[in-house]
């Protein structure tokens, strides 16, 4: 796949979604490469691989987060590059703070249309539970 269309990317948006939301990390295989780059934020070295990435979801999401919601605007599609402005909640394990995200993703796609190097930039807020 050279390009990939809005629906293309919308449709893995909602697969990554689901995922997240079902705290099944083992569905990410089918989204990602092999051997893709996973940048959590700008300034951290990229997970590498499938492994490095459904590790960083079991640890970061299906061990600490709960009620998970997310969703999605794609912004634009590029060739094989989706840019898309997301956000989340969810309940923080063990603490049962409540956390907000906001962010963006650039996902850049290979010719089987999974993603090789994906991209975050986020912001979170986090409250304690109330009483």
């Amino acid at each position: 796949m050279s390009s990939i269309s809005f629906k293309d990317f919308d449709n893995w948006l909602r697969r990554y979604g689901d995922a997240w939301e079902k705290g099944d990390p083992g569905s990410i295989k089918a989204l990602f490469t092999s051997d893709a780059q996973y940048y959590e934020t700008p300034f951290d070295a990229p997970m590498i691989g499938l492994d490095a990435i459904i590790k960083y979801w079991r640890d970061n999401a299906v061990l600490s987060q709960e009620d998970v919601s997310f969703c999605y605007n794609v912004l634009a599609v590029d060739r094989n590059v989706g840019l898309a402005r997301w956000s989340a909640h969810f309940k923080r394990l063990p603490s049962g703070n409540r956390v907000k995200l906001d962010g963006i993703f650039k996902a850049e796609f290979s010719d089987d249309g999974k993603c090789g190097v994906f991209r975050e930039w986020w912001h979170r807020i986090e409250e304690a539970p109330f009483d």
